[in-house]
């Protein structure tokens, strides 16, 4: 692939011409090294048939380059070794960078979408099924404690196990590593049964010393983590004997067994640190499905756990690449080959079929009314937050404070700048807020931070805040979490009347009466100004009707144990 890219260096810089005139000083500066290598390069140039090159003694003599390759057809052949090799990395460059032709670029864009999807073949008379999926988010980090991404807790949830599983719906929850529970009658005492003979993948037994170590763990990090006022809220869990855990509870919590069902709730080896050096994040070991073969920028690979303890899994290998651009945006009718679409583009092939998963996700805007500015201002705020939904500023008394209107004379005051916080992957959704701030009158800029340094003093130092949330079968949780974080930048009377509604919420025991408190909890930042949805937009999962098992897990992700596809007769 180096050779190629070095003959598409020459051809962009000489190869509009039919024969071109060149010195080897040209060519080295072109290619960026030696003379010496400069020459080898195009002697292999000219061994591919390539380039027909005439040399001219003397330095600083001009020699003569003719291009004999098409440009085209050299960049496909090296998008094509890069898709082989799996190195999607060079391949979108070489599709951004060479395919200058939109010929070119749907050509190259059919090749990546025909490397995705089912592929089968036979090994020693046993039949390999593959499935090669892309995520737009990158992986970073496997180990539950410490992943930030939905596309992280996608893969994590296919290599660890919970105690407990959510199944058939929000308000089921089913055996996972324990077989059986059952909590005392004021529910802060919880008792879990394990299986017996569970393995981790890198050969360990599960026993209740793994779940005690687990959840200290989990109970002993400094770092802001998701649903961490959950299980803060454990007082003590201990091993009663190798197959059973006891939790004791500071307070009932009705949160509490929802959590468990989490891929944050995830059981890891107790040998962690001793086992694998400081890099479980990048090579953990659970006892799902699916063990982790290899992860690095582009590539993560699981090939099936054939000892799991809920049954094999049909697919053999599951490779998961980083493309970070909506790969179905280009040429949908050309991806009969991809089995598996994640939020599909609109429209595509009649052949797909389309099924709603049970999420959807909301973005949102939130005000830092802790902060001493203009967001204090509720009146303000209600302006700020009426541009976003498409309305333009308003209000005689609010004009007349921002722009010191006196009688018939008006006096221009420049509006303070608002700071809009958020992550990268809401970026594009902060910018859109800003663009219809700055129309309304109120300069805005954006500062993008990464997830752990959104956990930060970044949000109290921010006037408002672009996030979003998941509204999938753990929705309680995510509220409960989201509440309990939002507190932290509103004024004291409204963080305690919501903490009050919380503390309620967590002891109520019927879903129906948590869900109507959590909605009076977003009623009541509404009418106050301190909350505004952008909009919502539900998940959608494409599929041909090639694919069988088709199931969803809790987050609205596809459950790739459930995989399978017939095979040709």
């Amino acid at each position: 692939m180096k050779l190629h890219g070095q003959y598409l260096k020459l051809h962009s810089q000489h190869g509009g011409a039919e024969e071109a005139s060149v010195t080897l000083d040209e060519l080295a500066h072109i290619l960026g090294c030696t003379h010496r290598n400069a020459l080898h390069v195009i002697n292999k140039l000219t061994e591919q048939g390539w380039i027909c090159w005439t040399p001219s003694r003397g330095r600083g003599r001009r020699s003569s380059l003719k291009f004999l390759a098409d440009a085209e057809e050299i960049a496909l052949s090296s998008m094509k070794q890069a898709i082989s090799s799996s190195d999607i990395r060079s391949s979108i460059e070489g599709i951004r960078g060479h395919a200058r032709s939109s010929s070119l670029q749907d050509t190259l864009q059919g090749w990546l979408l025909a490397y995705f999807g089912h592929h089968s073949e036979l090994r020693s008379d046993k039949r390999i099924d593959t499935l090669r999926l892309p995520v737009r988010q990158q992986l970073h980090n496997l180990d539950p404690l410490y992943m930030n991404l939905l596309a992280e807790s996608f893969v994590s949830s296919h290599i660890f196990d919970g105690l407990v599983t959510r199944s058939g719906g929000a308000e089921r929850i089913s055996p996972g590593l324990a077989h059986a529970w059952e909590a005392d009658g004021q529910r802060s005492t919880w008792t879990f049964h394990l299986r017996k003979d569970v393995l981790f993948h890198h050969g360990k037994v599960l026993s209740a010393e793994d779940v005690v170590y687990s959840f200290q763990r989990m109970m002993n990090t400094s770092q802001r983590m998701l649903y961490s006022n959950i299980f803060k809220d454990i007082r003590e869990v201990k091993a009663l004997n190798p197959v059973t855990v006891r939790f004791l509870l500071k307070q009932p919590n009705e949160l509490f067994l929802p959590f468990l069902c989490t891929s944050r709730a995830a059981i890891v080896p107790r040998d962690l640190e001793t086992a694998f050096a400081g890099g479980f994040g990048r090579r953990p070991a659970g006892t799902g499905p699916f063990k982790l073969i290899e992860m690095n920028e582009d590539l993560c690979t699981l090939e099936v756990f054939p000892y799991y303890f809920q049954g094999r899994a049909h697919l053999d290998r599951v490779e998961i690449l980083h493309v970070p651009w909506n790969i179905m945006e280009a040429a949908p009718e050309t991806s009969s080959a991809f089995h598996i679409i994640h939020n599909p583009a609109s429209g595509g092939s009649a052949a797909w079929s389309r099924i709603h998963s049970e999420y959807s996700v909301r973005k949102f805007v939130t005000c830092n009314t802790k902060k001493q500015g203009l967001l204090s201002d509720p009146l303000v705020r209600a302006d700020v937050l009426s541009c976003l939904g498409g309305f333009t500023s308003a209000g005689a008394e609010l004009a007349g404070r921002l722009r010191g209107e006196t009688g018939n004379e008006v006096v221009a005051q420049e509006a303070p700048m608002l700071q809009i916080a958020t992550i990268p992957q809401y970026a594009g959704d902060a910018e859109a807020v800003a663009v219809k701030l700055n129309g309304c009158g109120y300069p805005c800029q954006v500062l993008s931070v990464s997830p752990e340094e959104f956990k930060g003093p970044v949000r109290l130092q921010a006037d408002l805040i672009v996030f979003s949330l998941l509204r999938d079968q753990d929705e309680h949780l995510r509220l409960f979490d989201l509440y309990s974080t939002m507190v932290q930048h509103l004024e004291p009377q409204t963080r305690a009347d919501i903490e009050g509604r919380l503390r309620v919420i967590a002891r109520e025991p019927d879903s129906r009466i948590r869900a109507a408190g959590f909605q009076q909890i977003g009623d009541s930042l509404r009418q106050k100004h301190q909350l505004h949805i952008l909009y919502e937009k539900p998940a959608e999962t494409a599929y041909l009707p090639s694919v069988r098992g088709v199931t969803f897990n809790s987050q609205g992700w596809v459950d790739l144990r459930h995989l399978w596809f017939p095979p040709e007769l």
